[in-house]
């Protein structure tokens, strides 16, 4: 579970590395804590450095690699991994090393294009087939 102020890992290739949960987007039978496959509202405490090209017309932002996202912006994202223990159905208990999420936009398309990191199996029957589908290990 996933609470306000929990800093969490970015695994996708937005150009964030690290966010901070600000707000839980939840059911009303929650209590304002995140779970897998939940939205939250996060804000982006460390973020890939933009690389500047210097040639003949000035310095410039390379516009192929440049990250989408910057240090300091409010995005929206999907939890896919969390250290609380969570139970399945069938009566297994699955528990990961660190709270990660994949950023989204607010029609809830992945801003990245990869995902570089193992996500929970869980985001596949909570409606993120996509996520689950790009990432490279589901447990």
């Amino acid at each position: 579970m996933i609470g306000l102020k929990a800093m969490m890992n970015i695994i996708d290739n937005s150009g964030a590395v690290l966010a901070e949960c600000v707000h839980v987007l939840k059911f009303k039978t929650r209590h304002g804590h995140a779970r897998v496959g939940d939205t939250v509202v996060c804000v982006v405490q460390r973020a890939r450095p933009i690389p500047i090209i210097t040639g003949p017309a000035g310095p410039q932002t390379a516009s192929i690699q440049a990250p989408k996202v910057r240090k300091g912006e409010v995005r929206r994202a999907v939890v896919v991994r969390t250290k609380k223990e969570e139970v399945r159905p069938d009566g297994s208990i699955v528990r990961f090393d660190d709270n990660a999420a994949v950023l989204i936009d607010k029609k809830g398309e992945m801003i990245g294009t990869r995902i570089g990191g193992v996500v929970s199996a869980d985001l596949r029957r909570r409606g993120w087939g996509k996520i689950a589908s790009l990432a490279p290990k589901v447990i």
